[in-house]
């Protein structure tokens, strides 16, 4: 009897992870307006598999998951996160971009203006 309780618990806690990651998974394509087709092509497997996982009937490998992550742009953790963590997480990701597309700006104007002076 004790062991039929753990067992249950085990079985309610890998539905949790499943669910979590199906959610993260949806919520991360979908932020990047990108189709199930989409990230099937870009992380090499089918639309039905992306399709089956986020809507928790089959379970992705360690393989699988490493595509998944590298085709969306995040670490696998980020599949694993609460919806609270993971918006902090975009928000950083968001921020680094910027502060890299502000940076790759002034490098530009300034090697802009160094052409322009070197030509007067």
């Amino acid at each position: 009897m004790k062991n039929e309780k753990r067992i249950i618990g085990k079985d309610k806690y890998k539905k949790h992870i499943r669910n979590l990651f199906a959610k993260n998974l949806r919520r991360l394509r979908k932020d990047r307006n990108i189709s199930q087709m989409e990230l099937a092509s870009i992380a090499d497997l089918s639309q039905n598999f992306i399709n089956e996982i986020e809507h928790e009937k089959k379970c992705p490998s360690i393989e699988t998951l490493a595509k998944l992550g590298e085709a969306l742009g995040v670490e696998p953790a980020a599949f694993f996160l609460s919806e609270t963590l993971l918006k902090v997480s975009d928000a950083e990701m968001l921020k680094a971009d910027l502060s890299n597309l502000i940076t790759a700006r002034v490098y530009e104007s300034i090697d802009s203006y160094s052409i322009k002076s070197e030509t007067k």
